[in-house]
Parts: C-alpha cells; structure tokens; sequence
C-alpha cells in the first residue's frame, strides 16, 4: 500500500465525517421545517433554537481543531557535535533502511523512541524529519537493541509512514474536538459518534500494519535477535522506569524537593537491580491488546521477528550510552531544560531522600497529633502533649481512631505503634538518625553509627502501666528530644492523592457541584456549568493539574474529618457524612449526573461504607 494511497484513505475518512455532519443538517432542517408545519410558529422557533445552536456548538469545535497546529518538537536537541557517535550510528542506519536519515535527533525523557516529519500535501511531499529517542532507552539497553529501535523508526520513514504525520493529527484532533463538544443526551451526536469509532478503528488498523512493516525493517538491518530482545525489552524497562518514580522521585516531587541528577538515577537504579530486571525479563512479553489499540500485541510482534530470516548482524553488548559523549551531562542537560522547578529545593539524591522521607513522617506525625486534639484533649500539638496523655492515662483514647476493631483492653497498648512514628520523628529531628539512600534496597531508618533505628520497644515501654518515665530516660540517652516534634499542618492536604472516582451534576448541601472522590479526601467544584458537559468536565479537571492542586482550587474534605457516614439511597446514591465538629455534608446524586469512568458510583459507595464501618 503506497503512501498516496494511505494518504488518501486519511482524508476520504475525514470527509466523510464532515460528509455526515451535512447529512445531519439536512435531517435537521428537515425536522425543523416539518414541526413548522405540524405545530404553531413559535414552538418551531424553539424547536429550531435549540437543535441549530447543538449543531453550531459542533461546528464551532470542528473548526477550531481543523486550524490546531502539532505541537513544536519537545525534547533536547543532540548536535553532532555532542554525540558523534550517536549520529554517525544513525546515519549509517537510514542508509542500510533505504532513507533520508532525520534532520534532528533529540532526547526524550520517555521509555521509547518515535520519529516525525514535517509532511505536505497530505504526505505526498516529505520535510523535515525528526528522530526522538528515550534517554532510558539509552541508559538501560545494549547497543545492538537500540540498533534495532533506531532501525524500527527509520522503517517508518522508509515506509513512508510519517507522510500521513498531518492528516491523522488533524483528523483525530477534528473528531474528538467534534465529539467532545456533543453532550451525552444529543441526539445530532449518535451519528458523529458512530462515525467516529469507525474512523479510530479504520485508523488504528493502517496503524498495527505500519508497526509490522517497521519490525521488518529493524530484522532486516539489525537482526532478529536484537529486534526481539530490544522489543521484549521496552515494557520491562517501562516497568522499572515507573518504579523509579513512584518509589524514589514522586514522594520528594509532591513535598517540594527535587533531585540534582534525576535521569541520571535511573541509570544508578537499572544497574544496582540487575537480578530483578532479569526477573521481569523472564515473563512473558503482553499478549492480547484492544482493537482501539494503535499498536499490536507485543507477543505478536516478537513471533513475526523470530518467523523472518535472520540477518547477518553480529551481537553488540556494549551498553548503548557508549553512544553518548557524555550521557551524565546530558541528563542534567535535559532536566534543566525541560523539568520545571518552581520553587522546589533541589539537593543530591542522599540529602533528597532523607528530606522526602522526613517530610513523610512529618506528615504522618500530623494525622496523630490533629487525632489526638480531636480524641483525646490534646491541648499542646506536638510530642510533649502527647507523652502527657499518655501519663493521664489516656492512651486507650489516642489509640481509638487508629484501630477501630480493637477491644478496650487492646487499645491501651496498641497505641505503641503510633508512638513509634512520633518517636522516629524526633529522633531524626534531634539529629541521631538519618535516612540512607539506596539504589538496591529501600531506604532505611538508620542510627548515626549506620545500625537500624529501633524504637519499638521504648514506644511499648512508655504506654505500659508505670513504664513512661524509664522510656522517657532512655530518649534522654539517645539524645532524642521530644520537643522537636510539633504540628506543622493544622488540616490534612491532597499532597500526594489520587483521584479515584468523579461524578457530575451532583448536589451538595442542595448546590450544584461536581464532586471527586481522592485517595485521601473528598473534593467539591462549585458552579460546575452545562449538565450536558458532566463527563467531559470531569476528564478536563483531572487531566488539567495534579489532584493536590484540584483540592486546593476547591473544596476540600480530608476523610479525616468526618466523625460518621451512612448511605441514606444506594440509586442514586445520597449519602450524610457528619464532620467531627458536628456539622452535616449531605452528597446526592442525581438521575442527570455522568461519571468519568464506568465504575465511579461503585467506588464512591464503597468510600462511603468504609468510612461508615471505621466510625461505628
């Protein structure tokens, strides 16, 4: 299939779509002229109001998304200069490949590699051609497996792939701009919905095909041994890639830390856990995808790699950042350049997880103290008040919310455990323990002659009957200060949340709002705007910022705060959540309200019920 006749398959496709606005036009005047003549003059006016404004709505958005431009290249230029190497390897690539070889090469911080081109006359006319590579890619992979990546990119420019870069960015950008402006109850949308599944499958297909003609490329000039590691690979390396930032960036991220060398940790992690990647390798590749997918199943493209011929290409083990002059600089280079710092302290990886990790513990430490204000009496917000309960005898009130199916008899000495925490704290406050950093291991709690932190026993000691004075004592000869534990946050925050459920057109406290449900909070968006705009409303809001800044544009309500909830109607739900200061939420849903996933009502009783069952 040539690329002319790719290209004109993108742009029938894409008039058709329009092609079935103007059907619907035409019925829609249609209709307008029949209830003209069926009913009186002023109820067609009103009829035609509204269907013609419906339709405008979509025009409007279709027009707006056929004049969008693709974004600017992202990513950090790499000149010949810098990488040599790199570009010489390239090049020699595109000649094997039979094409032009990209005008720019530029590092991404993404698990993966892709190529553009700045196409004309829907693809029939080439330009300038850019080649994106992933920094881990380079990081983690041997240089005949980026070998093959390369040469995967380079078969979509000798397939003439990338030709059809423009249509089916416009294309795709006209259809979701034109469905995302249909509400779910409009009846002028069906058509430009079904129309538009067709396209994304049609669509979608042409693409699978192309990712198949790319791996032939790659077995033809790298082999097929490093084509099928390499694409074996690439989910194993996205997996590790994920675990370095939910383990070791996300906590410093969210907490106003950032580390001076970010990518190039990465690089420290792959290498100190070798034996648990070679664990990940030893899975299975994916197997069945979806038909919306873009991309076949990898399982499927490693079986057609290993069916071709293999090509006369010897094994390269070398690991690929030889290709980089410098690949520590050019990490550093890429994160001046495209991380945004705000005002968020940056310090070396050591000092950047001791102060994630100590600002975790504040947090945690926060929870206990505002408990134990609310439980217990607490007066003074810090440790001292805290060691004073305990000395009135008041541990079975501090523990309480924290073990709900414990007995009376439980609670007294279960309370040790949050006392650890706060312990903990204080002992990294006064300075005699410290975080260490590790690239193999979780980081660990240690004492400052390098020997683990251990302060459970001083925390059972202090709860038991007569016992607070002799761990007071001990503190006092490890050097640990209660007093450097205070209460930093008088409310719980987002930091760090995740949403998990929203629904639309809700009512709270009888006024309109949108609400989602956090890991940690409920959030309440006032004054939502159109109910026919619910479900995409909803997807703007959380694809818009992190949920921490969703909560602190809005309403937010830690779980924390709310004393008791039930559920009052499971259909539609409504639900009464009593606050500890005695004040009442009432949440109801309604028959209008949309949901930004299929499973949201669920996941919003269930949230409630929990919380129904940890306050009874």
């Amino acid at each position: 299939m040539t690329s002319a006749f790719r290209a004109l398959i993108c742009a029938c496709m894409l008039a058709g779509f329009y092609l079935v606005g103007l059907v619907e036009l035409s019925l829609v005047i249609g209709l307008i002229v029949w209830v003209s003549i069926a009913t009186s003059p002023f109820v067609a006016k009103l009829f035609a109001g509204a269907l013609l404004g419906a339709f405008g709505a979509m025009a409007v958005a279709a027009w707006r998304a056929m004049r969008a431009k693709p974004e600017p290249p992202q990513g950090l230029p790499v000149g010949r200069a810098d990488a040599p190497l790199l570009w010489s390897t390239v090049e020699d690539l595109a000649r094997e490949a039979g094409t032009r070889a990209p005008d720019e090469i530029r590092l991404v911080p993404d698990v993966n590699a892709a190529v553009t081109e700045d196409s004309r006359l829907l693809g029939l006319v080439g330009g300038r051609r850019y080649l994106y590579l992933g920094l881990p890619l380079l990081q983690a992979m041997r240089v005949d497996q980026l070998r093959s990546v390369i040469a995967h990119e380079l078969g979509h420019y000798s397939g003439q792939h990338t030709r059809l870069g423009g249509v089916a960015y416009r294309g795709r950008l006209a259809i979701a701009g034109t469905v995302g402006g249909i509400g779910g109850a409009n009846p002028i949308g069906w058509g430009f919905k079904a129309y538009a599944n067709l396209y994304l499958l049609v669509d979608n297909a042409l693409t699978r095909r192309q990712e198949h003609e790319a791996d032939r490329t790659a077995v033809r000039v790298a082999g097929r041994t490093a084509a099928a590691s390499a694409l074996h690979d690439i989910p194993v390396l996205d997996a590790a890639w994920g675990f370095f930032f939910d383990s070791y960036v996300a906590a410093g991220w969210e907490y106003g830390y950032l580390p001076d060398d970010l990518f190039g940790g990465f690089a420290q992690l792959v290498a100190a856990r070798q034996e648990e990647i070679a664990a990940l390798r030893e899975k299975a590749p994916p197997g069945e995808r979806s038909k919306w997918d873009t991309h076949p199943p990898v399982a499927e493209r490693i079986a057609a790699i290993m069916a071709a011929p293999e090509a006369p290409e010897a094994a390269d083990p070398r690991p690929a950042g030889v290709l980089l002059t410098d690949p520590v600089a050019a990490g550093r280079a890429m994160q001046q350049t495209m991380v945004e710092v705000g005002d968020r302290t940056v310090l070396p990886w050591p000092e950047f997880t001791h102060a994630a990790l100590t600002a975790r513990m504040q947090r945690g430490a926060d929870r206990i103290l505002r408990s134990a204000t609310r439980t217990a009496g607490v007066t003074e917000p810090g440790l001292p008040g805290i060691l004073a309960a305990v000395a009135a005898g008041r541990s079975t009130d501090l523990a309480a919310p924290f073990f709900p199916d414990a007995t009376r008899r439980e609670l007294g000495a279960r309370f040790a455990e949050p006392l650890a925490a706060l312990l903990e704290l204080a002992a990294v406050r006064s300075g005699v323990a410290r975080w260490r950093h590790s690239w193999s291991a979780p980081a660990e709690l240690l004492y400052r002659d390098g020997t683990p932190l251990e302060l459970g026993e001083i925390a059972d000691r202090a709860v038991a009957p007569g016992g607070l004075d002799e761990a007071l004592r001990r503190l006092a000869a490890l050097g640990i200060d209660p007093g450097t534990v205070t209460q930093v946050d008088r409310s719980e925050s987002a930091i760090g949340a995740r949403i998990i459920a929203g629904i639309a057109n809700c009512k709270v406290d009888d006024v309109p709002h949108d609400v989602f449900a956090l890991t940690n909070g409920f959030v309440f968006v006032a004054d939502p705007g159109d109910a026919d705009e619910g479900k995409r409303r909803l997807r703007e809001l959380a694809s818009a910022a992190p949920a921490a800044e969703l909560a602190a544009r809005n309403r937010f309500l830690p779980y924390e705060e709310i004393a008791t909830a039930r559920v009052i109607k499971e259909v539609p739900l409504r639900a009464e959540l009593t606050l500890h200061g005695g004040t009442t939420v009432v949440v109801r849903e309604q028959w209008s309200s949309e949901t930004i996933s299929k499973k949201c009502q669920d996941a919003f009783a269930e949230i409630i019920e929990g919380l129904a069952e940890e306050t009874r």
